[in-house]
């Protein structure tokens, strides 16, 4: 009788914790394949349930289910479609002034981590992320440029070529070397490049087997400091305040190990997608010396200089450098 009641006390007990249980929606406006899912999407969904014995879930909804494209990813999670979700400020680079210099070429060198430097300067970038809380943040590999067919060793390679970019100060920088900015999202590059929309697109190598473009890309040029993609992971903030204290302690203190987590995985995607684009016939990479990938940062260091200027950012980028 005892073995009875105490079991069955268990599976009642079971029962209210399931259907009490939190669940949060994660939006995943990519492919589930991803870099991002086994980056972060799987740790971060491992670590609430760990941290809470199970009484908080998280749960993906990959490919746009709860909205497509990365455009308005911040807003969705502002509005509540989702609970929490991943983008790129500079999608919509006006609303992240400060955030942006860590994109800007030449603005941290290339061997400096981008998380370490965004959560060096957290304190001052906060209010750019109004009604959320920043459970991530991180960078890509630094950019190089992929292009359908042209080579491009010198600046005047690119004169009158229409360069895929992600963001305002990237638009700035293709133009200081002479190309056209042209601003699509990711997922429509693939086709931009095969039907010449597009000649080519300043991005991280990580996009070659993330967005398939090694099928498309015939030239790649790497060596300047074109700066680096930036990528947000952020929770609505009035579902961050409904969770249970430790829910909210696992994610205060996992944000800076994901951030490095997801860095160090775009890294080692892009290093892959080189590789293979360095063994294969169908592609060129022109690894340019120091003083060849010196002209094109000097053309586009008044880009970065100007930006930090009007945006009034000294400060905040000395702090992001650890100065």
């Amino acid at each position: 009788m005892t073995t009875t009641t105490i079991t069955l006390a268990a599976a009642l007990t079971l029962v209210a914790s399931a259907a009490t249980a939190q669940e949060l929606k994660y939006a995943n406006w990519a492919a589930p394949m991803h870099t991002i899912t086994a980056a972060q999407i799987d740790p971060l969904t491992e670590a609430l349930a760990s941290g809470t014995d199970g009484a908080v879930t998280l749960r993906a909804f990959h490919g746009g289910e709860l909205g497509a494209g990365p455009q308005d990813q911040f807003v969705r999670i502002v509005q509540g479609t989702a609970d929490l979700g991943w983008g790129l400020p500079g999608y919509t680079s006006s609303q992240f002034p400060l955030t942006m210099m860590l994109e800007a070429p030449g603005a941290l060198p290339l061997d400096q981590p981008v998380h370490a430097a965004f959560w060096r300067a957290a304190d001052a970038l906060e209010a750019e992320f109004p009604m959320t809380e920043v459970v991530a943040f991180w960078g890509s590999e630094p950019n190089i440029l992929m292009m359908r067919d042209s080579e491009i060793r010198e600046p005047g390679d690119l004169a009158g070529l229409k360069i895929r970019v992600a963001g305002a100060i990237a638009a700035e920088a293709v133009t200081a070397l002479g190309a056209t900015p042209v601003q699509i999202p990711m997922t429509q590059v693939y086709n931009g490049l095969q039907t010449g929309l597009i000649d080519g697109l300043v991005s991280g190598g990580s996009v070659l087997s993330d967005f398939k473009l090694e099928e498309v890309v015939g030239s790649i040029t790497t060596g300047p400091n074109f700066g680096r993609l930036t990528f947000f992971t952020v929770l609505n903030q009035a579902a961050h305040d409904r969770l249970p204290e430790d829910a909210q302690a696992t994610l205060a203190e996992g944000r800076a190990v994901w951030s490095q987590r997801a860095e160090e995985a775009w890294i080692a995607t892009a290093d892959r997608g080189l590789e293979a684009a360095r063994a294969s016939d169908a592609v060129v990479v022109n690894d340019l010396d120091a003083d060849a990938s010196a002209v094109f940062d000097d053309a586009m260091a008044e880009v970065t200089n100007a930006y930090v200027e009007r945006v009034g950012g000294a400060e905040v980028l000395a702090a992001m450098r650890g100065e």
